[in-house]
């Protein structure tokens, strides 16, 4: 079939060689201009450099919504549009353009989170598996019939750069299978149940921030859900920021007021977490390395040299 790709970041590339290297020709790409956002920055291979490389044209646009485009994807003529990681509204008569429709690929288990950030919010969450879903576009966001889905299991160590690298490994196939089941002309899809749907917002700095009420298994995730590349959680000590880089759930139980920098447990700081925390009968969350404002990255036992004085969620 001829394809149009409209893909961004490493997800799109990822994608689109996987439509290069398959039977069905890419006639041209539309991605996204380069952006200075911190989530945009991190796993940013681009698209348009593996698409000139293989002499495929391409159009940069933020917003797919203007009469040029419109008349180009007319004058290309694709049989079918595959968005990847497209971070705009594609407006109807975009995606209901070709005759075989819009194959949208989402890095989630749609019809559960929709929308932005999902492998981190899949983490926070505690969700058993995450996954990419293969679904035909519609007018409401990641709401189509749903082509094909894969998922994957969330260990109990993972980070989201562990999920990203998982997950990344199903998206060129996905789209691959699904072009084939859309090319046997097959239109029987998997309606969505809207009652089990979710979606979710992009990260943004306050997302970061930890609240101490929360139980330490929280906290943890949270930790885990912003490793590295992403940005870190935060908490302020002494009226400075303090990232928390690396953590896990204390073996002890502890009480006190959430925030209090209280033990050393084996090569941790055990800092009380959790609303009920005053009982006694919770984990701590087990610091174990922390970035200072300037950009020292240190073990947590080292920073708190004395211990004492409590972390904040605010300065």
């Amino acid at each position: 079939m001829r394809v149009v790709m409209f893909g961004y970041q490493t997800w799109g590339h990822r994608t689109l060689q996987a439509l290069l290297d398959s039977e069905h020709e890419v006639a041209l790409v539309v991605t996204h201009p380069k952006s200075d956002h911190a989530y945009e920055r991190i796993w940013s291979d681009s698209v348009a450099d593996l698409a000139t490389e293989h002499g495929v044209e391409v159009v940069i646009r933020n917003r797919p919504d203007d009469d040029e485009l419109f008349h180009k994807l007319k004058e290309v003529a694709p049989d079918v549009i595959v968005a990847t990681n497209w971070r705009t509204w594609i407006p109807p008569h975009i995606f209901s353009l070709p005759p075989r429709g819009t194959l949208n690929v989402h890095d989630s288990l749609l019809p559960a989170y929709a929308g932005f950030s999902p492998l981190i919010w899949a983490l926070i969450n505690d969700e058993k598996e995450v996954g990419v879903t293969a679904h035909m576009m519609d007018e409401t966001l990641d709401a189509g019939d749903i082509v094909l889905q894969r998922a994957v299991p969330v260990g109990p160590r993972d980070t989201t750069a562990d999920l990203f690298h998982k997950t990344l490994e199903l998206f060129g196939p996905i789209t691959v299978d699904g072009l084939a089941e859309i090319a046997k002309g097959r239109t029987d899809f998997t309606k969505q149940d809207r009652s089990k749907a979710s979606f979710f917002h992009k990260r943004a700095e306050e997302d970061l921030r930890i609240d101490w009420t929360w139980e330490a298994e929280e906290l943890d995730r949270l930790v885990r859900a912003q490793c590295a590349p992403y940005p870190s959680a935060f908490a302020f000590h002494k009226g400075k920021r303090l990232e928390i880089v690396e953590a896990e759930v204390s073996q002890a139980r502890y009480g006190g007021t959430p925030g209090r920098i209280f033990y050393r447990e084996g090569d941790g700081v055990a800092i009380v977490a959790g609303a009920e925390a005053r009982r006694g009968r919770n984990h701590a969350l087990l610091v174990k390395r922390v970035r200072t404002e300037d950009g020292r990255e240190l073990p947590a036992a080292e920073y708190f040299t004395h211990m004492g004085g409590y972390l904040t969620s605010r300065p």
